[in-house]
Parts: structure tokens; sequence; C-alpha cells
């Protein structure tokens, strides 16, 4: 039965990951703990199975031009070693600072997407953007994000979607879907570091694993592509809400 319940937990998960731009594990461990996994386990063995969800559902974005691969190249080179560094840190720190931080962040971004909405309603679903200016100092609020968000997700076994997109759309001004396709591709790359790291450390099952991807696979496709064809200011509105309650669930179980 607990074998059943990480595939259709990898289901979920994959589904919300290729809507919202994120690898789904942080949503993927209490999940598996409610289902009865031990710890580490529930942490640890989603990061893996997040992966090949995430790079299939980049690709989708990738066909229609949503990808912006400076932004990418500058995440992943700045946050594999802050992803390195937060999962050797697991060693000596606790989570539970983290993880009240983690939640305070994204309720407030879930608030100001719902309050302060930037995308503008059409009537139609929205093309993709066209290529603007970028933010003063934008190089330096990328290289802040993908170090804070790295050093997040190595301590939290996760792949940082969860404020990878968010950040990106408020504090780089990139539209919705554009950041959910750089979320999508950067939080694929930056799993592998703190894979490999929590794997060293014994904290992986691969049946876990391999049962999660399995399921979260062809969701995170049909996901993506649901996304790709919503209005942006729609889309905008629902991510509001869905960010607001995740991390008021953060909140709730500490």
């Amino acid at each position: 039965m607990h074998h059943l319940w990480a595939f259709l937990i990898g289901i979920g998960v994959g589904f919300l990951g290729g809507l919202f731009g994120k690898g789904g594990s942080a949503i993927a461990t209490p999940l598996l703990s409610l289902a009865g996994y031990p710890g580490f386990i529930a942490v640890a063995s989603p990061l893996p199975a997040t992966i090949p969800g995430t790079l299939i559902a980049s690709w989708e974005y990738w066909r229609f031009h949503l990808l912006d691969w400076q932004i990418v190249g500058w995440s992943v080179v700045v946050g594999i070693p802050a992803t390195i560094v937060g999962s050797l840190l697991t060693k000596f720190t606790g989570a539970r600072p983290l993880l009240l931080v983690t939640g305070i962040l994204v309720l407030g971004f879930g608030l100001t997407f719902l309050l302060s909405p930037r995308e503008r309603k059409n009537s139609v679903s929205s093309p993709p953007p066209l290529p603007g200016p970028r933010p003063s100092y934008w190089r330096i609020r990328l290289a802040l994000i993908a170090t804070a968000v790295g050093i997040i997700s190595g301590l939290l076994a996760n792949a940082g979607g969860f404020l990878l997109a968010p950040a990106y759309a408020r504090f780089l001004k990139v539209p919705l879907k554009k950041s959910f396709a750089c979320s999508l591709a950067v939080s694929a790359i930056l799993a592998v570091p703190g894979t490999l790291v929590h794997a060293y450390l014994g904290h992986i099952s691969w049946a876990v694993t391999g049962l999660m991807a399995l399921g979260s696979v062809p969701f995170s496709f049909l996901g993506a592509r649901i996304a790709i064809r919503t209005k942006a200011s729609r889309l905008e509105r629902i991510y509001g809400v869905v960010l607001t309650v995740l991390g008021a669930y953060f909140l709730y179980q500490l």
C-alpha cells in the first residue's frame, strides 16, 4: 500500500510541478510522511524523482519560446555550489527555522500575486512575451536569488522551484509563464547535486523515487501544456491562491 501511495503522490506532484513551475518535492515530503514513510526517506527520496518530470515540462515550455537561457545559466552557476553547501549543512543545522522563513516567504509571495497582480487581463490566452528591458542590477538580484534558494533547497532536500518561480516574477519582473519555465529548468539541474549528497548520506529510497517518477513524468507534461494554454491573468490568480495555501500550510505544520 505504501508503494501505491508513492505512485499516486508522484502523479499529483508532477501535475502541479508542470502547472506551476516547481519540482514538487516540497509538497511530496509531507504527503509521504502522512503515508507512513520515515523522516529522511520522505525528505530526500522525492528529490531525484522530480528530475525527469521537470526536464520534460521544461522542454514543453521551451517549444513555446518561454525559456530565458541567461536566467537559467546564471541561476545554475550560482545555485549549484549553494545547493551543495546547503546539503552538507544538514548534518549540523535544524530545519525548523528555515521552514519558518520559507513558509513566510511563500505566503508573502502568494499574497502579492493575489493583491497586486502584474499580468494583464486578456480575453484570450496570452502569446509568449517579447523580451523586455532587464531591471537594474538584475545579475546581482539573480545571484542573490540563486544563492538563497540554493542553500534552502540543499537544506530541505528539494529543488527550490516553489521559491524560484515567484522570486523571478517579483524581483526580476519576469512574466509568470517565463518564470515557470526558467524555474523548472533550474530546478531540474539543482536537484542533481542535492541528490548526490543525500544519496551518499543514505537518505534516499530508490524504490520510492522510481515509483514517484513513474507517476510524475506524464503528468508534468500535462501540467505544463495546461499552463501554457491558460490566460496569464487567470494563471496568476490561481498561482497566488496555491502559494498562499502552501505557505499557510508550512507555517501551520511548525
